[in-house]
């Protein structure tokens, strides 16, 4: 039976984070004994926060957790503003016009349309991060403000929330904290990642080392670390332009292995392809998403081995995975994007995002990714990735219109539509970083070289399996170890 956590498990976890908590961390919260309130909405609560912490606010409102959009240098393209606010992807498309439901993560109150405020400090939602006792729950952006009653919002019931007695409780984030958006992302969890999901909240050794109660009992920030709000490391996806990417070398010695060949192969190996021989190892991953089927209302919906949906009428067909191999390719820490507005082929395959680097760049290594696939509307008119109106009333959610969805969609980015739409395969690359399994369960000799290895050797630039067919070692075809 697949094991999924529940509120309460999750509501005790947090109470369990509590009493775990460090000396200096309950010194924190003593200090935060004063915020009595009563606070009526978050924001409330956060221009209390502003007494004391004004800078930290300016500060965190120039980090791409609040703007969505920083300015990056994208191979091809310069230097444009892009992350998660704008770019196009293929789990639930694009985030304009879909507000609230999309903003609903955002570390903000209030982003329900294109009119949000990022200058008002008072926006920022400073307890998402900073709780402390788990039972912290935003109430959904454009619902109207929480109230004291439980209030039903997209058919679901949602309990006031004590504000005053979270806002006593801050301090440094936790992996609850972060999970609460990056365990589900794509709509659910462990849906977009595969290498992030609630499993990581109590992991045992085999699924993650460092995060596991016997082994490091690591929070985010041990390797995530934060100089005035800014939060090293991001997703490749959102960031292609590499500038605050983290590595596992950041904490370990580049040669730190007993055995010289591995340390030989870590020069053109990273150490997640080794580290982490598959992804998705507790609760299965999103890898296929046909939006071509949707709108059928009488469809069976059936369940795959491991108990997930292969079909929504909302959606269209899924494909699940666990315990999912990667697929691997040369990366040299940048990326290349498909831009709102760029012109593809429907006829085929559109990259969304890809690595950059190969065999002879000696800043590549061989990386673990996964690789999403889906099928997704298009511009048939402009030749363009089409930006589909999915939530809101007037959105395909309610009305199952892809064209009336497509012309608001495409309105609300300041895109022209042709009026005429049709759908295209895309695929888009996600590194895989977190569950690090024990060095017992990394990757042996076999599992790459040799008639059942895994990779892909032609693909990755060789005439064949390098172990048998030695050829020039790409050091040697690099020209920085040229004479």
């Amino acid at each position: 039976m697949r094991k999924t956590m529940t509120v309460t498990a999750l509501l005790a976890l947090g109470a369990l984070l509590v009493a775990a908590l460090p000396a200096a961390a309950m010194k924190t919260i003593a200090e935060h004994q004063e915020l009595t309130g009563p606070y009526k909405t978050g924001s409330d609560v956060t221009a209390a926060c502003l007494q004391c912490h004004e800078d930290a606010a300016h500060d965190f409102m120039k980090t791409s957790h609040w703007t969505w959009m920083p300015e990056q240098n994208v191979v091809g393209k310069g230097v444009v503003p892009l992350g998660k606010k704008n770019t196009v992807n293929n789990f639930c498309i694009a985030v304009d016009s879909n507000w609230p439901r999309c903003t609903s993560c955002h570390a903000g109150y209030g982003w329900k349309d294109a009119n949000f405020d990022f200058t008002n400090a008072e926006n920022i939602d400073c307890l998402v991060c900073h709780d402390q006792t788990g039972k912290y729950k935003k109430f959904p952006t454009g619902a109207g403000d929480p109230v004291y009653e439980p209030t039903e919002w997209e058919g679901k019931i949602w309990e006031p929330v004590d504000l005053a007695s979270v806002a006593r409780s801050v301090g440094k984030p936790n992996r609850v904290n972060c999970g609460a958006c990056h365990f589900s992302g794509g709509g659910g969890n462990n849906v977009k990642h595969g290498d992030m999901e609630k499993a990581l909240l109590q992991p045992s050794r085999e699924l993650d080392v460092h995060m596991s109660a016997d082994g490091g009992n690591f929070q985010c920030q041990e390797c995530h670390s934060t100089k005035n709000h800014v939060i090293a490391g991001n997703a490749m996806f959102a960031s292609p332009g590499g500038r605050n990417h983290l590595e596992c070398t950041s904490c370990h010695e580049a040669d730190l292995h007993a055995k010289k060949i591995l340390n030989w192969h870590a020069k053109s190996v990273a150490c997640q392809t080794c580290h982490i021989p598959e992804f998705a190892r507790s609760n299965p991953t999103k890898m296929w998403w046909d939006w071509t089927s949707a709108g059928d209302k009488n469809r069976a919906v059936n369940t795959d081995e491991n108990g997930m949906p292969d079909y929504d009428a909302k959606k269209g067909e899924f494909k699940w995975g666990k315990n999912v191999v990667p697929s691997y390719a040369w990366y040299d820490g940048v990326s290349g994007q498909y831009l709102l507005g760029d012109k593809m082929n429907p006829d085929q395959v559109t990259r969304l995002n890809w690595p950059q680097g190969n065999r002879t760049d000696a800043q590549s290594k061989i990386y673990p990714f996964k690789v999403m696939r889906a099928v997704q509307p298009y511009d048939k008119g402009r030749k363009v990735i089409a930006v589909p109106k999915l939530f809101g009333k007037t959105g395909y959610w309610k009305t199952f219109d892809w064209n009336d969805a497509i012309k608001q969609g495409m309105e609300s980015v300041g895109q022209e539509y042709s009026g005429e739409y049709g759908f295209a395969e895309t695929e888009a690359w996600w590194k895989i970083n977190h569950m690090v399994a024990p060095k017992e369960m990394a990757l042996k000799c076999a599992n790459c070289h040799g008639e059942n290895g895994r990779m892909d050797w032609k693909a990755l630039g060789y005439a064949g399996d390098p172990n048998t067919k030695r050829g020039i070692a790409r050091f040697e075809l690099s020209e920085e170890y040229k004479d």
